[in-house]
């Protein structure tokens, strides 16, 4: 079995009035080459006429966002011309790259309403050669992501990136990526074998598992170690995990602010190259 390293609890980081857990980085846990970062918002709920989610328009550059919607909903804007709203159970997906502008708000029909709220904002690096590629961003609704179900159904599985159990994942990443968004009900459990030289990010969103014989709670990051490959996981109440696995890129990785390069001096022409108008204008 994988030998597990460390757990890391998620640290309480509200923004305004959203209830927010920071996985990475904390005083812990730094990053996990290529996964960096990584914000948990929610659980709670919205009264009627609220103010929405609060990451109005900002800036990217030499990373990618990964955006889980649990509850509630996300409207998504960008310099490039994209624009959707993605509902419970939808997955965004948003290539930086040479850089963009974007905003991340709630529907006005969720603003007038209300209603329960939780979303998952993981990073992902990109290597030095793409860090200057072309912004994308697809937004998938539930029904368009792949699933696929283990242990007799008690285990449903989305595939978003690369491809478990002949399920091929919803995005085509832009480096080597398996990725998939894990329901599982009391008593469900799988295995599965990754690469030993594979870092992995295993986020526990709900519930509590066992995980190679380690209980795991709620709001917790499991940090393993570069030994052995096969991941055991068993629900001891209804959860949901984030599961991702990719090769470390092993470059150096300098992260600040909305921008993330590999030298200092590329920060400051993020910087410059925002000031100056090259990530587009915004509109909406």
């Amino acid at each position: 079995m994988r030998i597990i390293k460390k757990i890391h609890k998620a640290e309480y980081r509200p923004i305004a009035d959203l209830l927010t857990y920071s996985a990475m980085p904390s005083r812990t846990l730094d990053h996990l080459d290529p996964f960096i970062f990584l914000n948990h918002h929610g659980f709670q709920t919205y009264p009627a006429h609220n103010r929405g989610l609060p990451f109005g328009p900002h800036p990217h550059r030499g990373m990618e966002t990964v955006t889980f919607i649990l509850e509630g909903d996300i409207m998504h804007l960008d310099s490039s011309g994209h624009e959707s709203v993605i509902g419970p159970g939808g997955v965004q997906y948003m290539t930086a790259g040479s850089g963009l502008i974007h905003s991340e708000v709630s529907s006005s029909e969720f603003k007038k309403k209300g209603g329960d709220l939780e979303i998952l904002q993981l990073w992902l690096n990109l290597p030095a050669d793409k860090k200057m590629m072309k912004p994308s961003y697809v937004g998938l609704q539930k029904d368009k992501i792949p699933t696929f179900t283990l242990d007799s159904g008690r285990v449903k599985i989305q595939q978003l990136f690369g491809e478990w159990n002949g399920s091929k994942g919803a995005f085509e990443g832009n480096f080597p990526i398996t990725m998939s968004t894990i329901h599982l009900e009391a008593g469900g459990k799988f295995e599965k074998s990754v690469a030993e030289d594979e870092n992995i990010f295993f986020y526990v969103v709900r519930g509590i598992l066992k995980v190679n014989d380690k209980e795991v709670n709620c709001r917790n990051l499991i940090e393993f170690e570069n030994q052995g490959d096969v991941i055991h996981v068993e629900a001891a109440e209804d959860a949901v995990i984030i599961l991702g696995h990719a090769l470390p890129f092993n470059e150096s990785m300098v992260a600040q602010g909305p921008f993330v390069m590999n030298t200092q001096a590329q920060i400051q022409e993020a910087y410059d190259d925002y000031e100056a108008g090259k990530f587009g204008t915004w509109s909406h």
